[in-house]
């Protein structure tokens, strides 16, 4: 079993050097399903540049977005196709835009939503209702009484253009904007900075993943409470139950109110050489397909166990296009890896770890009727690393949202899985033996 462990350990970091050397740029983004806005994102310092409005002109032809700023910013802007968006990277911004902005588009922009997708990064994606170039973007100071603006001028081309645009810049048509009255500043926004690996650190590595943040608010509640804040409570509460064990070292993808990538959530627990990784997130159902209530823990499997396990895979694996930048598609050598044998064991352990959390969370917490299901979370694909994705209940259920706002439930709920997590790596470490 020891040397077994230590293939996975190795087998893991030579994938991760493998997909660090790939280019992971892809301009082919599913949908977005849900409408992120600034409700719900933690409040932003006013020393932060501030938007204070935002307006659409135009028509099919020719249409052009205004945000007022009350300051000049750098920023950078691209095109993206399928669907067509434009993607506009800003600093860290205040927005105090009127409420339901965005909400209702005009011209080639049907809709528009912003956000924070990093800390020091702010992002604005416009949904197109067709393929159209950037025609001009500027950035002008305030003068005379009047707000500094942000002006981006779109032009409807067709399909054939816009492709070839993309082909000729790499996978993204880039514009770098000339700001009226000061130098060409491009700000990139990357992804938020990872977990510092502590080498000297001997425990066993749990990576908590909640779910969404930043732009992305997940799924809400009829009443606007947003998942990505749900589950943060969650892990952060969890976290905290584990510390307290000492037995483990506890690393969150996320600790406050961020965007991270998929594929930097799954980096986390490669890097960290993880025990084990637990994503955890809370669904929804829209009203037309019914009600459902109950946790259900999910494994990673090629082909879903049910319709509803996909259409929850598919949702969640679109998450990024919230973000506009989709940088997550993992390079073939991971899809090939689920078929390799090390991958295959690694399954095994997950569904161990998923019986043993079934079993433990059906003592304080309402399951749902089939509480263990499978499909192919892209975020559950650390090579080498058991892991899990915990849907904690329905926002779309009233019973359900109760439990999920109660700190007496999460207490009861985070005293369970954390149990599930100690009986599982304990077991494992006592399987693995002396080193032979």
């Amino acid at each position: 079993m020891a040397r077994r462990a230590n293939h996975f350990v190795l087998f893991s970091a030579m994938v991760a050097c493998a997909a660090a050397s790939l280019c992971l740029m892809s301009g082919a983004i599913a949908p977005a399903l849900a409408e992120p806005s600034a409700s719900g994102v933690a409040p932003i310092p006013a020393s932060f540049p501030i938007a204070s409005d935002a307006r659409i002109a135009g028509d099919d032809n020719h249409t052009r977005l205004i945000v007022d700023l009350d300051t000049k910013v750098p920023l950078r802007a691209f095109a993206l196709a399928d669907p067509f968006r434009v993607v506009i990277d800003l600093p860290q911004i205040n927005f105090r835009l009127p409420k339901g902005a965005g909400e209702n588009g005009r011209g080639l922009i049907k809709a528009f939503r912003y956000g924070l997708v990093m800390p020091g990064g702010s992002r604005i994606v416009l949904d197109l209702t067709g393929p159209a170039k950037i025609a001009k973007v500027e950035v002008l100071q305030p003068a005379n009484g009047q707000p500094g603006r942000l002006v981006i001028d779109l032009e409807s081309i067709d399909r054939s253009s816009f492709m070839q645009a993309l082909q000729t810049a790499g996978s993204v048509a880039e514009l770098r904007p000339s700001v009226a009255g000061g130098d060409t500043t491009a700000t990139v926004v990357r992804s938020a900075p990872l977990p510092k690996i502590e080498h000297d650190d001997p425990r066993p590595v749990v990576v908590i993943d909640p779910g969404h943040g930043g732009i992305d608010n997940g799924t809400q509640s009829a009443d606007g409470v947003a998942e990505k804040t749900i589950v943060l409570d969650f892990a952060v509460a969890l976290r905290d139950r584990l510390a307290q064990q000492g037995k483990f070292r506890v690393v969150l993808t996320r600790a406050d109110d961020t965007f991270i990538p998929l594929s930097d959530r799954v980096k986390v627990a490669r890097e960290q050489s993880a025990a084990l990784f637990v994503s955890i997130h809370a669904d929804a159902l829209p009203r037309r397909e019914g009600d459902a209530q109950g946790a259900t823990i999910y494994t990673l499997s090629d082909k879903a166990s049910d319709a509803e396990a996909q259409r929850l895979a598919d949702a969640e694996n679109k998450a990024d296009a919230i973000g506009g930048v989709n940088l997550t598609e993992e390079p073939t050598e991971v899809a090939d890896i689920l078929i390799d044998l090390a991958q295959r064991e690694t399954k095994a352990f997950s569904n161990r770890f998923a019986q043993q959390l079934m079993k433990d969370m059906k003592a304080t917490t309402r399951m749902h009727k089939r509480p263990l299901k499978s499909a192919g979370f892209r975020v559950l694909k650390a090579p080498a690393v058991p892991s899990v994705l915990i849907e904690l209940g329905y926002v779309s259920n009233k019973a359900d949202l109760q439990h999920l706002l109660s700190e007496q439930w999460r207490s009861k709920t985070v005293g369970a899985v954390a149990n599930a997590i100690e009986s599982f790596l304990s077991k494992r470490v006592v399987s693995a033996g002396p080193p032979g």
